[in-house]
């Protein structure tokens, strides 16, 4: 595989197997390309929609030398990768899209603020944190988040004052940890956007998110916003893909404070929970958008084919093999309700085991009023 080959793009190495890997599966039919998976497990979602797997840990570069002599392209399901590792594959000519010039300075989470404060976006007040010496002159309470790996809520608890914040750090085993001002927020938003080898830029809906233990539980499209605070936070998107010279889809996670004004909380270089609203919702999903984007293909529609959507997660509530037959049906028979079940064989608290996305036919000021109400439906059925 060489990173100058002028041929179309067919055979794409994915790092990592689970549900985002999986979704990609109907965009690659469509699109008549081919995936390679490098996964932990046999039974990830995504190994049943895969060419071929390669079974080994994400982190595994040996591993992933395999995947890139089969394929065009390297692309990722998410960011537990090794860098350095990865840097000695690329310098051989193996083709990464985003590139990993891309995603250096936004893996770890230190990092990734002061590449957004650099550029100019707009972040809370933080810092880097690793010894009970080094001042905190942050205010309480305060968040702290792992610098790597952290994940639906895993890696992010807000601390209430300095006792909670040394015994914490403690039992993370003291590493170097991001801390943050907590912001009391209005909604909490996120906007998934696309750049393309040729440096479009295809955006879709802003979309209000609702979490709970910093899991997300719902994503309503489109938020409540003027248009006004639209253009700015598309223009959030657009400057930083344009200086991440991403190439690939994004998920840019952001608070709207009750003063009004915008913060960038996060952002992911793949496909996004907040996205997956775009499968049953616009014309053209997250993640035949990424595929378009990574083979240089023309970018896709993103607006909206109703007047509005509702995606809800359904998460593992308790830990036990369970398919939950009877619930899905439930739920799958609502009034337009796509239910994607992801075919994990065990369900533990807080485990993404699949999502519903209802589309919405209310006027725009009923539209969020539906949603929560349709909300409220699936979880009553979902959750004991």
């Amino acid at each position: 595989m060489n990173s100058s080959q002028q041929q179309p793009i067919k055979k794409i190495g994915i790092i990592g197997g689970g549900q985002l890997a999986w979704m990609m599966a109907g965009a690659a039919q469509k699109l008549n390309i081919e995936l390679f998976i490098q996964t932990p497990k046999n039974t990830d979602p995504a190994v049943s929609i895969a060419t071929n797997s390669i079974f080994a840990p994400i982190d595994d570069a040996n591993a992933t030398a395999q995947i890139a002599g089969l394929c065009d392209v390297i692309t990722f399901e998410n960011e537990f990768v090794n860098l350095e590792a990865l840097n000695q594959l690329a310098q051989t000519g193996t083709l990464f899209r985003p590139s990993l010039n891309t995603l250096e300075p936004i893996l770890d989470k230190y990092h990734q603020r002061c590449f957004m404060r650099d550029i100019g976006l707009p972040v809370p007040q933080f810092l880097s944190w690793d010894s009970p010496t080094t001042p905190q002159p942050l205010s309480y309470p305060l968040v702290m988040k792992a610098r790597r790996h952290g994940y639906d809520g895993q890696g992010t608890i807000i601390l209430k004052n300095p006792q909670d914040l040394e015994t914490t750090w403690k039992s993370w085993g003291c590493p170097s940890v991001l801390l943050e001002e907590f912001i009391p927020f209005e909604q909490e938003l996120a906007i998934i956007a696309a750049r393309f080898p040729n440096g479009e830029i295809a955006i879709y809906p802003i979309v209000e998110t609702q979490q709970e233990n910093q899991v997300c539980r719902r994503v309503i499209a489109p938020a409540t916003l003027t248009a006004e605070k639209t253009t700015e936070i598309e223009q959030i998107a657009r400057t930083l893909l344009e200086n991440l010279q991403a190439i690939g889809i994004f998920g840019i996670e952001l608070f709207l404070t009750k003063q009004g004004k915008v913060l960038v909380n996060e952002v992911a270089p793949r496909t996004h929970n907040s996205g997956h609203f775009s499968l049953d919702a616009c014309e053209t999903s997250q993640f035949e958008q990424h595929l378009r984007a990574v083979c240089g293909l023309a970018p896709g529609q993103t607006t909206l084919n109703s007047a509005g959507a509702v995606m809800v997660n359904l998460l593992g509530y308790e830990t036990c093999q369970n398919s939950y037959l009877e619930k899905r049906q439930r739920i799958a028979d609502i009034p337009n309700a796509y239910l994607h079940w992801y075919g994990k064989t065990e369900s533990r608290p807080g485990r993404k085991l699949g999502h519903v996305t209802v589309l919405l036919n209310s006027e725009p000021s009923e539209l969020r009023q539906q949603a929560l109400e349709i909300s409220h439906q699936i979880e009553s059925i979902w959750y004991p």
